[in-house]
């Protein structure tokens, strides 16, 4: 989102400065690991639906312009089983979404999923939910481009320095840093699982970060099965709790696959938290969540990373002006799902920051505490 808001607000011709405490994209936040799943239907919430779409635009455009490869297409499956205690929304919400925004899209029985995805070994009661238009970011290229844009149209950027404090002005705001001093009649906030050292002080225990871990375990068979345009980026559950699933893409390697779930069993922060991921935590991923699943893929890790989830109380995302004081604009967390709207929401900033109203509404993600 800051790369995001950099460029966007270059591209308005205005003068900005972006301040990252490390050289992105890095890999110590939210958004790295080679890729992001983005999908049009959106099971979080409707109003998270025109952010993706207007996103989606945007990525294309910066495409154009400096010839990456930042989208591609494979389609999306996302599966959730039929005999589960309570029922599960994710997919019937999904199909809600997509019916809502006229967004192109199959309803699959067990059978259909089982002819058409072999690479799945399904228990037979799943439903499943296929949409043609979606597919992967390249994050780390995303970021790259949007800093390269923001560079050619005039940004200042300063990497590896770190953000210390900042106060209030007459008009503005005085931001220091490890490097120095700077006045801005507004300043934004994207500091991913950094949120708690901006927000108020009686916001501050309303954000939880959480450590995710992304595994790319090797293909052992029928590894042409699982290329792009044989294989689709996928959201599979298992029962109603938010951890119990997993997500997962095609191969860019020909080797591995990678493949999540989510982690909420301790909360962590960025200054303490485990980057490093052990044998053990990799053979009980692969043991729970891998081998019952996906019977061509080993055992044999070949990559593992860490990243680091932020989540408001709702789990929905913050973008709103501080409380205290509207020159200052904070756009974290994103609650898991934030980096395929990450376009659409440097562009929303960019807005806010030059007092003009968004084109989409954000009421939904205001900040609550």
């Amino acid at each position: 989102m800051g790369s995001a808001a950099v460029y966007q607000l270059a591209k308005k011709d205005r003068r900005v400065l972006g301040v990252d405490q490390y050289n992105p994209p890095h890999g110590f936040g939210s958004s790295h690991g080679e890729t992001r799943i983005t999908r049009q239907a959106i099971a979080e919430g409707r109003e998270y639906v025109p952010l993706v779409l207007r996103a989606n635009e945007i990525w294309k455009q910066i495409e154009q312009e400096t010839g990456r490869e930042l989208f591609t297409q494979t389609g999306i499956l996302i599966m959730a089983s039929n005999a589960m205690d309570k029922p599960n929304k994710f997919v019937d919400n999904t199909i809600a979404a997509a019916n809502a925004y006229g967004i192109a899209h199959s309803e699959l029985s067990a059978q259909d999923i089982a002819d058409r995805f072999p690479q799945f070994n399904l228990k037979g009661d799943e439903k499943g939910y296929f949409e043609d238009g979606a597919g992967f970011l390249r994050a780390e290229e995303c970021i790259s481009a949007q800093l390269e844009l923001a560079k050619k149209y005039g940004a200042e950027l300063h990497t590896n320095e770190k953000f210390i404090e900042y106060r209030q002005t007459d008009d503005g705001v005085l931001v220091k840093t490890s490097q120095g001093h700077y006045k801005a009649s507004k300043l934004i906030f994207t500091a991913g699982p950094w949120v708690r050292e901006v927000l108020p002080q009686q916001c501050e225990n309303t954000v939880q970060i959480y450590r995710q871990v992304l595994y790319w375990f090797e293909i052992a068979t029928n590894a042409g099965r699982y290329e792009v345009g044989n294989f689709p980026v996928f959201n599979w559950e298992f029962n109603t709790a938010h951890e119990d699933f997993i997500y997962g893409f095609p191969s860019l390697d020909g080797k591995s696959i990678k493949i999540a779930t989510e982690q909420y069993a301790a909360t962590t922060s960025p200054e303490t938290v485990s980057r490093s991921v052990d044998e053990q935590e990799i053979q009980a991923m692969y043991r729970q969540y891998v081998e019952p699943y996906l019977p061509d893929i080993s055992a044999k890790c070949l990559r593992a990373e860490t990243c680091l989830y932020s989540l408001a109380p709702d789990w929905k995302f913050i973008i709103d002006y501080h409380p205290e004081n509207r020159n200052i604009i904070i756009a974290s967390p994103c609650s898991g799902h934030g980096f395929k709207h990450s376009a659409a929401i440097g562009e929303i900033l960019a807005d806010m920051a030059t007092d003009t109203v968004p084109g989409i509404d954000i009421t939904s993600f205001s900040l609550k505490c």
